[in-house]
């Protein structure tokens, strides 16, 4: 099978080098640094760079990119990608993605499946690509009802080539409203929480809670900031519901209920070991 990747940053890198090393198939990448395509070409990420005459040629376009550039890549590339092709982005936000690109499908003869890997690093470009990055991570996929039965298997079918351990199937809705808690909310806790003055001191002071917290404050802000932008409304409701139980913690131990702080913290500890019970039965 000949699969394209569009798109050679971290995520897109990481699905070439993991289709070479892991599966048969032949990849082309295109990516618009010449010095990333040199690097995956001498990697033997792919085995030659995706112009129009190769994307003629695939089976499969994989779409590396930010929402909004994957959605104008997408419309670039809409003529030279073959009719019955399958096409899969792997953007962190999937509503707009989806309404934009689901129709622009169906009028090309194209078979588009919303995508977000859930794996990353906190570094990011080609250089922090990986083979192994997907090895047991999940992957969601969001296929519109257009979409046929055998298609969806398909692309499980790919995805669990590259070592992913389990596929979530759901609405573009369902996913942004989830990945704004599970992702996007943790982000912005860990980069409010390292911007307290008391950070500069920690040395000495922290230990495995610091780290734990301050992990995913070292972003890549340019992405960041459009995944944000682009999920608001999901967000916001997540952040605006944080800040409401943080005031009811700072409230209790403002005025010293220790009965009412017990509970909270009761509450969250009992919440922390059912969500461990139901990882391990997943």
């Amino acid at each position: 099978m000949n699969v394209g990747v569009i798109g050679l940053g971290l995520i897109g890198g990481s699905m070439a080098k993991a289709l070479s090393t892991y599966t048969g198939h032949t990849v082309f990448g295109y990516d618009t640094d010449a010095t990333v395509l040199g690097k995956a070409l001498a990697d033997g990420a792919i085995s030659s760079t995706l112009d129009e005459a190769q994307c003629t040629l695939c089976d499969v376009i994989l779409i590396a990119l930010y929402p909004g550039a994957a959605i104008r890549a997408a419309q670039a590339w809409a003529d030279a990608i073959r009719k019955g092709a399958l096409v899969v982005d792997c953007c962190g936000t999937k509503s707009g993605v989806c309404a934009a690109l689901e129709p622009l499908a169906l009028e090309k003869g194209f078979c588009f499946i919303g995508g977000h890997p859930m794996a990353g690093r906190e570094k990011f470009g080609y250089d922090a690509s990986n083979a192994g990055l997907f090895r047991g991570a999940s992957m969601i996929l969001t296929p519109s009802k257009a979409v046929p039965a055998a298609e969806l298997e398909r692309a499980e079918a790919l995805f669990y080539e590259l070592g992913f351990g389990r596929m979530c199937i759901c609405t573009p809705a369902e996913h942004d409203r989830m990945i704004a808690y599970t992702s996007q909310l943790a982000h912005v806790v860990s980069s409010a929480y390292v911007q307290s003055p008391a950070s500069l001191s920690h040395v000495g002071f922290s230990a495995g809670s610091f780290q734990d917290m301050t992990r995913v404050a070292r972003l890549y802000e340019p992405m960041w900031t459009e995944l944000f932008l682009n999920n608001a409304e999901p967000l916001v409701a997540e952040i605006d519901g944080l800040v409401e139980r943080l005031q009811a913690f700072s409230s209790a131990i403002r005025n010293g209920e220790r009965e009412k702080l017990f509970e909270m913290l009761r509450k969250g500890r009992e919440r922390k070991e059912l969500l461990n019970e139901r990882e391990k039965q997943a």
